[in-house]
């Protein structure tokens, strides 16, 4: 018998999860997705991306011609933003690698879980054969988190791989998830 708690807490992420839509990326939405990706890589401890990375080198990065890019709308507000691509070239090609995106106002609320799920089941219909994550930050706690919960497994430890701005040097994970 589930807990009360537990059933409150799952009937609010189901009616959160309901109103909100996955779904690929436009060019009208590159202003919202520019204003996450700013924020979230401005702060530096969750991407090895250049926090003073411009504008245009944000989305050509992110629109880059072999990824596959999606927003998460919730009340037709832009609140995620995800991308799926291969994780190699040729004879790699059939691991999938993605990266995640959450307004900091939503954080919690079940955006990026619902992504994943999206971003997974995506990954099977493209016929991935596996997924990886080659930098997941060891203190992205939520994120390391999201995935184990996923059946990720952290496959290899790189001790001291990312410079944490408050932190300092902390290990990255590499995360794998067999789809057969």
């Amino acid at each position: 018998m589930a807990r009360p708690a537990l059933t409150y807490r799952l009937s609010v992420w189901l009616a959160e999860f309901r109103i909100m839509k996955i779904r690929p990326a436009t060019d009208a939405d590159h202003d919202a997705i520019w204003e996450i990706f700013h924020e979230i890589v401005a702060g530096g401890d969750t991407y090895a991306l250049d926090p003073n990375m411009s504008r245009q080198q944000a989305m050509a990065y992110w629109f880059s011609a072999d990824t596959h890019t999606y927003v998460a709308e919730r009340d037709g507000r832009v609140v995620g933003t995800y991308i799926l691509k291969p994780n190699q070239l040729g004879p790699g090609s059939h691991v999938a690698n993605a990266g995640f995106m959450v307004a900091s106002h939503t954080q919690g609320l079940g955006v990026g879980r619902a992504m994943a799920e999206h971003c997974l089941a995506e990954v099977r219909r493209m016929g991935f054969r596996a997924m990886q994550f080659n930098c997941v930050v060891s203190t992205n706690t939520p994120a390391v988190h999201l995935w184990q919960q996923l059946g990720f497994k952290i496959v290899g430890t790189l001790p001291g791989a990312f410079r944490h701005p408050k932190k300092g040097f902390v290990d990255v994970y590499v995360m794998y998830k067999s789809l057969l």
